[in-house]
This record gives structure tokens, sequence and C-alpha cells, in this order.
């Protein structure tokens, strides 16, 4: 009997988006703990095209020096369970789940372990919808609940229009603070609509020259410093960012000991369990939270959406359409 295949986008070698191939290769079978999810949409992340050319360098440490190991990208998902192994208890055949997942999702099927970062779609949501949370959103919520956000506190997103940033100005919001978002002039109506209380357009002034105080500032985009934000931060006030520096994390180090009273940085890599995904599907069920698309590509499109996404203008999310 011929094997099962599936199609997907695939690369065998680091570089531009061309390396992105569209092939066929064998469809998984679930293992007794594993779910088959037939994907929908997944999505392209500034993180996807790091990882097709690896810039940084340090990505070829964990998927190879000369050449990617893990060779279909995506990390974001939304689709229908397929088929379930003999021991999942927790879905079942035709359940619409959406979730996180490191490699994989550039293709028609994956199996997923039922314990891994997954779960019900939200009612009324639409796949394209769906997939767009799980990798921004996931990453707002682990930085910003490093900082104990306590309602009426300042806090100050840079690149709230993008994918992170725009859950984080959603997410503080719920919190209860009061947030500041900086973005340029064509996404200031959308960032207000996300519920910022003040916007900075910043081709009209740098936020660093405002005298205003905050208790958090969070660098979604990497396109601050600490050194920059440190004079605009309250005395024990709070710096995240996306960025990954041998500085910042030497900063984080040093300011994070239990007694340490002064300013303090948050870095690193977003670590999430599933329950951080349900509370976030509860966020979205009730309205508290809503996706942000901004354009949408099918799934042999890969290449274009890479070079989109990379260009650095996105608003929000990019979604590939997987299937129909």
């Amino acid at each position: 009997m011929k094997a099962a295949t599936m199609n997907a986008i695939v690369y065998q070698q680091y570089g531009s988006p061309e390396v992105l191939k569209w092939e066929q290769v064998a469809k998984p079978t679930p293992k007794p703990n594993q779910i088959l999810v037939k994907i929908h949409a997944t999505t392209v992340t500034s993180g996807d095209w790091r990882m097709r050319q690896a810039n940084p360098f340090l990505v070829r440490l964990f998927n190879g020096i000369f050449k990617p190991k893990n060779q279909i990208l995506g990390t974001e998902l939304a689709g229908e369970v397929e088929a379930v192994g003999e021991k999942v208890s927790k879905y079942k055949v035709g359940d619409r789940v959406f979730g996180y997942q490191l490699f994989g999702t550039y293709a028609e099927y994956i199996c997923l372990d039922e314990n891994s970062v997954i779960t019900q779609i939200p009612e009324g949501m639409s796949y394209q919808e769906a997939a767009s949370v799980p990798n921004g959103a996931l990453s707002a919520h682990f930085f910003l609940k490093q900082a104990h956000i306590k309602p009426g506190q300042k806090v100050l997103i840079i690149g709230a229009s993008g994918s992170v940033g725009a859950y984080a100005v959603q997410l503080a919001r719920e919190a209860g603070a009061e947030v500041t978002a900086v973005c340029s002039s064509r996404n200031v109506e959308m960032v207000r609509q996300l519920g910022a209380h003040h916007i900075i357009d910043y081709t009209q002034e740098e936020f660093t020259e405002r005298d205003t105080r905050y208790d958090v500032i969070f660098d979604a985009v990497d396109k601050s410093t600490f050194v920059e934000c440190e004079p605009l931060l309250n005395e024990q006030g709070v710096f995240l960012s996306t960025g990954f520096t041998f500085d910042y994390f030497w900063k984080m180090f040093k300011t994070s000991g239990k007694n340490y009273q002064g300013k303090r940085v948050v870095v690193g890599n977003a670590e999430s369990q599933p329950e951080d995904l349900e509370m976030l599907r509860v966020l979205l069920q009730k309205g508290s939270l809503q996706a942000v698309l901004d354009r949408t590509y099918h799934l042999q499109q890969a290449a274009e959406a890479h070079r989109y996404v990379q260009a650095g203008h996105k608003r929000g999310n990019v979604v590939l359409q997987v299937m129909a």
C-alpha cells in the first residue's frame, strides 16, 4: 500500500524566501497520546523568517549549523481534529482547535500531544483569526506577567501595531493599566480601537522626549534599548524586551535578585503552558481580546508572505491559508 502524503512548505537550506519549496512529504500518524490535526490556517511571524535565514546565527546552534534539522517552519495553527490516538481523552474527531508548536505548521497535517499548547477555538471565531492568536498573544502574556501589572499603573508599549504589541495593548488594558502605545501614523486608529489610552506617533515625535514616567515599558519589537528607556521608568519600573543581546541578559541577571529594589530588566524566550492559552481562549470568547489580521496568503505563497513580513511593516498578523 502506498504511504499517505501531504503538501507542505519545506526548506532544506538557510537563505532567502526562495529556499521555501512546495513539496509532498509523508503524512504523520498519531501516537496513542496524540491528535492528528488537519490544519486550516497558520501564520508567518518574524521568528519564522529569522529561522529561515538563520538570523541571528544562534538559530544554527539548535536547528543545525549547516542546514536546518527541522525543515518545516511555522509555529501557529488552527484546524480540525481528524484522528485521535487510543489514549487521548481531551479531544475527539471534529473538534476545532488552535495552538502553538515550535515547528511544523506549514503543512496540511500535524500530530500534537493532547497536553501540548492547544485548546478549543472559541465559538464564532474563524480558523484564520484563531491561527493568528497563539504566538503573539502568548508572548505578550508571558512578558507582561513578569511585570506583575496592577490596576492604574502606567504601561508604555513600543511596537504596538505588531503581533506581540497589539496583544500586549489589549492584555495590559485588561489588567487595568493605563496604556500608552507607540506606533506609526497609519496604525494610530487601529491601536486606539484595541484600547490604548494614549498614542505616540513615532513619525511625529520621539517617545523618549516626553516627561511621563512609566511603571512598565515593553519593547515588543526590539527597536529600542534599556539605556534609552531607563530615564522614563519609575524607580521600581520594569523594562521588558523581546531582544536577545548579552547585555540584556546580563542586566536581567543583575536586577533579578529577590531583594533587588531598583529598575528591572526582563528579556528572553516566552515560555507558555496549556493553561495560558486556555486563559486567552476565555478572553477571546468574552470579547476582551481580538485577533488582528493584516493579510492572508495561500500556503503555496509562503515565500511572498515571508518577503512581506521581513520588510517590517505588517500590522498584527499575516495568515497562510492551508485548507479552504
